[in-house]
């Protein structure tokens, strides 16, 4: 929740800290540009650290060096300090985000994970709503520093709870996720820690930062030398990566992570979604000011549906996930999201709240829907030895899709210059989410012993095991 508010107010107080610290728009940009380049390129290896030296003291040291990165902002003479500082901001933030799902993983069973991951996800979608009101009071009335000020005193709290609570352990002393697996006996010794794949961290790190900065250079820029040096060498660095992990005795991403068709679906859906959402809301925000002209403060309340409906519709997927099973509920998710983007592409200058309401709520209940599926499928399918990683991954796919996003809309807006010509590809975007949907498990079906391969049920539950992949519950 304080990463998504930091993200929020200092969008609100970009222009207050550009005239306070005389500087330049590009240098402006930088502070959310390098931010983001920071924490995409870093999420997976966060979240191995994690697997590797407990979730809770990588959250602990995340949460706490991204309160003492905001205080330095606070105070900062200028913008090149706010420029590293805001790096830094991403390196802790990188570290605490994948943890927040490796210990809800390590406390929960796997069948009582969608309602923690359903008050995630509607805490998220609240700070989301109110960054941009809290923002703009902070800076008008206090100045741009006291953004970041705010960051310092939960943080600060959190991190002595998170290094003073002991983190409870789910009933089950093994992994239910493992089928045939044995509890450990008390005489049994502890596992072998494997070498940390720092190669391929380094790989996979090159590899994101060229993406995220194509994808954010392209719009501005266009098809420049720098531009295509980038894409060549990220390239390069995602070949190296692919056969470096392929080779290795211990890759970063574990093969059986990979290899799950549940795990790859939802991480392709998260994409999809991320890019519709936030491709959508960046057009619309434009339409909102420049063609029916309102101001931020109105424009703010007509997306406050989206907000409002992301909150209410997290823990209620949780619920219709239980009876309907994940494919359908992500399905249904994706197909809102998909009408809402419709919605908003068929708006005109006479279009009035309702109409406009009405869009953005469906960008909402789809989303915040398949946001708790999907991560749910992604943590089930995996061990709690790769939590960490699992989670990582799905924070990747949630910082690379509204990039993605953002730069498709863009690049299409500016070519076309039709508003709903651009929604129309980010309906289709959605719409290829959802299909993508039908890779998830439909129910969740519990491993039962058998002394034949350490799992069975009734016919129908067989199949749908064979249904999930490598790994799957």
């Amino acid at each position: 929740m304080i990463v998504a508010l930091d993200g929020t107010v200092l969008t609100i107080a970009q222009p207050a800290l550009q005239r306070d610290l005389h500087a330049s728009f590009v240098q402006v940009q930088w502070t959310s540009t390098g931010y983001l380049i920071a924490v995409a390129s870093l999420l997976v290896l966060a979240g191995r650290l994690g697997d590797r030296y407990g979730h809770q003291r990588i959250f602990a040291l995340g949460i706490l060096g991204f309160g003492a990165a905001s205080a330095g902002i606070g105070l900062a003479p200028g913008i090149g300090w706010v420029i590293a500082l805001r790096l830094a901001q991403g390196v802790f933030g990188a570290l605490l985000q994948p943890a927040t799902l490796g210990m809800l993983r390590a406390t929960y069973p796997p069948d009582q994970l969608a309602m923690p991951l359903a008050l995630r996800t509607s805490a998220i979608g609240l700070a989301a709503a109110a960054g941009p009101v809290l923002g703009g009071a902070l800076s008008a009335h206090f100045g741009w520093r006291a953004v970041f000020f705010l960051n310092v005193p939960p943080a600060l709290l959190v991190g002595v709870l998170a290094l003073a609570a002991r983190l409870p352990t789910p009933p089950h002393p093994h992994d239910p996720t493992e089928a045939g697996a044995q509890p450990p006996t008390p005489t049994s010794p502890p596992p072998a820690r494997s070498p940390l794949d720092l190669p391929g961290a380094a790989l996979l790190s090159l590899t994101l930062l060229c993406l995220v900065h194509t994808l954010v250079a392209l719009p501005e820029s266009g098809w420049t030398v720098v531009t295509l040096l980038t894409i060549g060498v990220g390239t390069a660095a995602c070949a190296a990566f692919v056969r470096h992990e392929r080779r290795t005795a211990s890759p970063l991403i574990p093969p059986t992570v990979l290899t799950s068709r549940a795990v790859v679906s939802a991480l392709s859906v998260l994409l999809c979604a991320s890019a519709g959402l936030f491709g959508a809301l960046f057009v619309g925000s434009y339409f909102l000011q420049d063609v029916l002209g309102l101001d931020p403060l109105q424009s703010g309340l007509r997306v406050l549906p989206l907000a409002v409906m992301m909150v209410l519709s997290a823990p209620a997927s949780a619920v219709v996930q239980r009876r309907h099973g994940s494919r359908r509920t992500s399905f249904t998710a994706m197909t809102l999201l998909a009408a809402g983007i419709l919605v908003l592409s068929q708006l005109t200058s006479a279009s009035g709240p309702l109409a406009i309401g009405g869009g953005f709520a469906l960008l909402g209940a789809g989303f915040g829907t398949v946001m708790v599926t999907a991560t749910a499928v992604i943590v089930r399918q995996v061990s709690v030895d790769h939590a960490g990683v699992a989670g990582g991954l799905q924070q990747t796919a949630m910082n690379i899709g509204p990039t993605l996003g953002v730069a498709l809309a863009t690049m299409l807006t500016t070519l076309t210059s039709a508003m709903s010509a651009t929604l129309l590809v980010l309906a289709v975007i959605a719409a290829t989410g959802a299909l993508a949907t039908y890779g998830f498990p439909n129910r969740h079906v519990p491993n039962v012993p058998n002394a034949h391969n350490g799992a069975q049920g009734t016919e129908k539950e067989t199949k749908e095991v064979g249904k999930c992949g490598p790994g799957s519950s």
